[in-house]
């Protein structure tokens, strides 16, 4: 946890925004969440607006703030002496309360009465989407069955914008991130199996910080985007997309990829792609700064990925049309990145398009371009992900070819004959958009070229 001043500043600054606003504001934290049976639960992590604001990292907490008297009141049950047999002596729901700078604390049941005693008298219980089962069956048992659209908008302003104590956070997950990273690469030998360092990797994680931030994807077949089968024999001649990340204790989060020749060598078909999407990578980097729309950074990283392809003949013809058809969804079907904090996708869970949206920019329709999940201007405070890439998908080639999608701008003859088997490539850093343009979260940055990635893997080989 951050110092109480930190929550109590943000709480405040929350009411500004909502000021006009009737009614109360309704924030509930997670429960526990079983996995066979109700006593063997899967890892408990805490909602992250909660988190944000409130603080407290335990199961069944919840909190009113009253918008027109600024009233707090925080909702738990004192520890049993059963549950003190179980789990040692707990500080009372008024200590936890008192370490965030709340002074009101009520057992958990008080909620629904004072939830229904608003809901009685007229006055409006904003909420935000449930992340969880547990949070939609607590709505659902509150008789509230509509989140706040103005709760919602004045949370993303906030968490939009990181604040000094959670850069530092960030960077720390990134450096964790970049240590699970160094340890993949220099595990990969061929005839291991991937799932021995995918172990090696989020075991990183847990010995340092809470775990991963994310299900690990560790694959030889990168044109599957979210690929967590692991039980592959590590092969000669393939590329290994690893797009992994860590969660430090603080729950803030990290995202990284690199993409690996399993040989530790790229083929010249290989360093082809791989020197296109660095390339990207790059171009990205050096365009974010705060008032670019990343909306433009996505288009501007697809324009560079077409010329490149087109020197290489896998498409022809005029870049503009090209551009105005959405050609480079054929082989980067994502967007260029995403928001990041507590969540590893930061606060998608309230509306992709309310977090990664200004309100005068509207989703396309276009393959690639309609999986941008961020395309807002950047504003500095804002952390995201900079990560193009380049994909042989055989099933999307073929439904193209058939349906005549490109227009006639893909070498479809090319790409059967040379690259159905190819896999794909992800390059993938976390970027802060400080005053005056960016820079990359977390320490030494990972080995990001073709070149740097050939020697780090001879020097891996050496001292192994």
């Amino acid at each position: 946890m951050f110092s109480k001043d930190i929550y109590v500043a943000r709480r405040r600054r929350l009411l500004e925004l909502l000021r006009g606003e009737k009614g109360i504001a309704l924030f509930l934290g997670n429960a526990p969440s079983p996995a066979q049976y109700k006593d063997n639960c899967y890892k408990f992590r805490q909602d992250s607006t909660w988190l944000y604001y409130w603080g407290i990292d335990e199961p069944y907490f919840a909190a009113t703030l009253d918008l027109e008297t600024g009233e707090e009141t925080i909702f738990a049950d004192d520890v049993s002496i059963d549950d003190i047999i179980w789990m040692g002596p707990q500080p009372s729901v008024a200590e936890q309360a008192a370490s965030v700078g709340v002074a009101g604390s009520a057992p958990y049941a008080k909620l629904n009465l004072v939830v229904s005693a608003a809901i009685v008298k007229g006055r409006p219980v904003h909420t935000i989407p449930p992340s969880r089962h547990y949070g939609s069956m607590k709505l659902q048992g509150l008789g509230i069955d509509a989140p706040s659209e103005a709760l919602i908008r004045a949370i993303i302003a906030m968490r939009l914008v990181k604040q000094p104590e959670e850069i530092v956070e960030l960077d720390a997950a990134g450096v964790l991130g970049q240590k699970m990273h160094t340890v993949a690469r220099k595990g990969i030998r061929i005839g291991r199996v991937e799932q021995e360092i995918v172990g090696e990797m989020e075991g990183v994680t847990l010995a340092e910080g809470w775990g991963i931030s994310f299900e690990t994807i560790l694959t030889q077949h990168g044109e599957v985007f979210h690929n967590h089968g692991h039980a592959a024999v590590i092969e000669p001649g393939k590329l290994m997309v690893i797009d992994a990340g860590a969660e430090g204790n603080s729950h803030y989060a990290s995202d990284f990829t690199r993409t690996y020749p399993t040989s530790g060598k790229y083929s010249a078909k290989q360093r082809d792609l791989y020197q296109t999407v660095w390339e990207c990578h790059e171009l990205a980097f050096s365009m974010i700064k705060p008032g670019v729309a990343y909306r433009d950074v996505h288009l501007a990283a697809c324009r560079h990925m077409l010329e490149n392809l087109s020197q290489l003949g896998l498409v022809h013809g005029s870049l503009d049309e090209m551009m105005e058809l959405g050609i480079a969804g054929l082989f980067m079907p994502h967007g260029l990145g995403h928001n990041m904090g507590l969540d590893v996708h930061d606060m998608e869970d309230l509306g992709e398009d309310l977090v990664g949206y200004d309100p005068d920019q509207k989703r396309s329709s276009q393959m690639g371009l309609r999986s941008l999940r961020m395309a807002r201007r950047l504003v500095p405070g804002n952390v995201i992900t900079d990560e193009p890439g380049i994909y042989l998908i055989p099933d999307l080639i073929a439904l193209w070819k058939r349906e005549g999608t490109d227009k006639g701008h893909v070498n479809y003859a090319l790409l059967e004959k040379e690259y159905l088997d190819f896999g794909g490539i992800r390059l993938e850093d976390d970027v802060l958009v400080t005053e005056d343009g960016a820079r990359r979260l977390g320490g030494k940055r990972l080995p990001a070229s073709a070149d740097e990635i050939e020697e780090a893997m001879r020097l891996d080989k050496e001292n192994n």
